[in-house]
């Protein structure tokens, strides 16, 4: 059924969820598993709403969140292994993460992509965006979403 499966975390108690069912069904499907986390780029300009920074303070930044994927991916390798399953973990740098996810899983060929929803809605959701609902809604791949 599914052979390729990516599982998109962020490290927060919900994600950790979602990386705990996508390890049990890889686990019973005999699936390959891939995790990714997803980082941004810092906003070089003020109109694109970001603080102006020199270069060295940027790549300093970005440093410090790319350290903190690789811990958050650590610990889904730690949780895989327990499981008795080999996790593949890939960082990716991009200003718009649903975008990333999708073009991500289509040059992985995965089979399904497993991701949390914080079921935000109303104002909520308009304000802070789905980055979910946005893969559910654009990507070719089969999403399977847990709350």
């Amino acid at each position: 059924m599914y052979r390729k499966i990516l599982v998109t975390t962020d490290g927060s108690t919900l994600a950790n969820k979602a990386v705990k069912s996508a390890i049990e069904l890889a686990s019973t499907l005999d699936a390959e598993l891939i995790a990714l986390k997803v980082i941004p780029r810092y906003l070089q300009t003020y109109f694109e709403g970001s603080i102006p920074l020199d270069n060295q303070q940027i790549m300093m930044l970005e440093k410090q969140w790319e350290d903190e994927a690789t811990e958050v991916l650590s610990k889904v390798e730690k949780q895989a292994e327990k499981s008795g399953l080999i996790v593949t973990t890939s960082i990716v740098k991009a200003n718009i993460i649903s975008e990333a996810i999708i073009t991500f899983a289509q040059k992985k060929k995965v089979d399904l992509i497993v991701m949390a929803s914080h079921g935000r809605n109303g104002f909520k959701r308009l304000i802070l965006g789905s980055e979910t609902m946005q893969v559910l809604t654009h990507s070719h791949v089969p999403v399977l979403v847990l709350r």
